[in-house]
């Protein structure tokens, strides 16, 4: 659940300009968090090279992937009616191959490829650089699978094709894996252990945005802060560098600080922030720097000590606030988020009392919020009982909704009178006069179009709101043009 899943993009797939080279069709959903929609951009960056142009049209494909997620049972369940309708068009299609990529690769391949024989191909997050040899084993009428996880694949020298994009907004990844052993988490066992990207790489990769006008960048990992390159290797391994590893090492500060000097008319933001590992450098760097955005997502999960503890959460609700009133004092008009799990085995309802009195505290800008669902190879499902019914875990997450859209308003109305720099990202979903974009803290902002255009810093006064959009009027181009 440390995963930010946007509701709008899942399934999204796009077509890119064809190189009249290639002669076979790629046909690629995705489905998840950010992370796996950066990587059907490496996905589609190596089968370029393989002789595939991309399309969205499913009958004309001669290879259908899906880019899968294993944090929540309905993104399960989407896929598999996905996998249903794609074999569907293969009857009438036999030439056609099907493939499932990401995290549920690992745990259903055996189901996937030789009890249910739905898919032909099924590629872990770790093995994308193995395409061309799964592919060729496909087309000689084999099955191929690779889900051995790695302890050194970053994906640092491959260059993404940008999917799903508006050309302004970008993700790159910089750590892949994660070492959290989180009970109700699929990560560790679907990513692999954590390693991070060497910073040269990323730097390049910015560079390569930054010169296609791209104007803004999202630093990506299951959990940047905690973001360390020494050279190569696993984070865990790091007590067994050398001293001279250990003293040019990059933290995460450090690479924020080298991104946001080296390109300061870029903005940045980060995700996901794990509070047992953001330090206050971190916040000092987001200060010191006006391109870094005042936002920061900061998973809680629940605000009980208990429930943490059960959930093996390395933070408590007392150092939870402490790290709040530290963003405060530091950041003062830092924009937080959170996710918050409802009905966690053996929550009670004290436990789920002190979650809303955690969220009062806050008042976060907005969040990202669910009931629990049993994920099949986590800790909690091997040794804990889903034992909250469903109806209770339903109304306590209708609690903790109306709570958050309380705060939401809160926070956009703090906005008014005020002026905010916006980057138009494209037009509004409500009224094709009127601009889209976001403010450094992450709150939407509408405003007319005037003579201004998508990738603009402009500067908007706002003079209504609701709970989640900003609505103003533009009072002209920031200094950030």
């Amino acid at each position: 659940m440390e995963k930010i899943i946007d509701e709008s993009k899942q399934g999204e797939r796009i077509v890119l300009a064809e190189n009249p080279k290639n002669t076979r069709k790629l046909y690629i959903e995705s489905y998840g968090c950010q992370m796996n929609f950066a990587d059907s951009e490496v996905v589609a960056s190596i089968l370029a090279k393989e002789g595939f142009n991309t399309t969205d049209r499913l009958e004309e494909a001669d290879l259908v992937l899906v880019n899968t997620c294993s944090i929540r049972d309905k993104a399960e369940q989407t896929v598999r009616k996905r996998l249903e309708k794609y074999n569907a068009v293969k009857r009438h299609n036999p030439k056609m191959k099907v493939g499932v990529l990401g995290c549920m690769a690992e745990r259903l391949k055996s189901k996937f490829l030789e009890e249910e024989k739905i898919v032909d191909m099924v590629v872990g997050p770790d093995a994308y650089k193995d395409l061309p040899n799964l592919l060729q084993e496909i087309d000689e009428g084999r099955n191929a699978v690779n889900v051995i996880l790695s302890k050194e694949e970053t994906y640092g020298d491959i260059s993404p094709v940008r999917l799903n994009t508006n050309g302004i907004n970008a993700l790159v990844s910089i750590t892949r894996g994660c070492d959290n052993m989180c009970t109700f988490c699929v990560v560790p066992f679907t990513r692999g252990r954590e390693r991070s990207r060497d910073p040269q790489s990323i730097l390049e990769e910015i560079q390569e945005l930054v010169d296609k006008n791209y104007k803004e960048v999202t630093l990506l990992g299951q959990n940047v802060d905690s973001y360390l390159w020494y050279g190569g290797g696993l984070k865990k391994d790091f007590d067994k560098a050398s001293e001279m590893q250990k003293a040019t090492a990059v933290d995460f500060a450090k690479l924020l600080d080298m991104v946001a000097i080296k390109f300061p008319k870029l903005r940045l933001r980060f995700s996901t922030s794990n509070p047992q590992d953001m330090h206050e450098n971190v916040l000092r760097m987001v200060a010191k720097h006006q391109n870094i955005c005042n936002y920061i997502h900061l998973p809680v999960q629940s605000g009980s000590d208990r429930i943490l503890k059960e959930m093996n959460r390395l933070h408590t609700r007392e150092e939870y606030f402490r790290l709040i009133d530290k963003i405060r004092e530091i950041i003062p008009d830092c924009g937080i988020s959170q996710d918050m799990i409802a009905g966690f085995p053996t929550e009670t309802e004290e436990d789920h009392q002190d979650t809303l009195s955690l969220m009062r505290y806050v008042k976060y800008d907005f969040g990202y919020m669910f009931s629990y669902s049993e994920r099949p190879g986590t800790m909690a499902a091997r040794k804990m009982e889903d034992d909250v019914p469903e109806p209770v875990k339903k109304r306590r997450l209708a609690e903790i909704i109306a709570l958050q859209l309380e705060h939401s308003a809160y926070r956009t109305k703090a906005q008014l009178n005020k002026v905010k720099e916006v980057l138009v990202e494209g037009t509004s979903k409500k009224s094709d006069g009127h601009w889209k974009g976001r403010t450094s803290e992450n709150t939407v902002v509408v405003f007319p179009k005037e003579n201004y255009q998508p990738g603009d810093f402009v500067n908007v006064k706002i003079l209504d709101c609701t709970s989640a959009t900003l609505i103003g009027e533009p009072v002209g181009f920031s200094e950030n043009n």
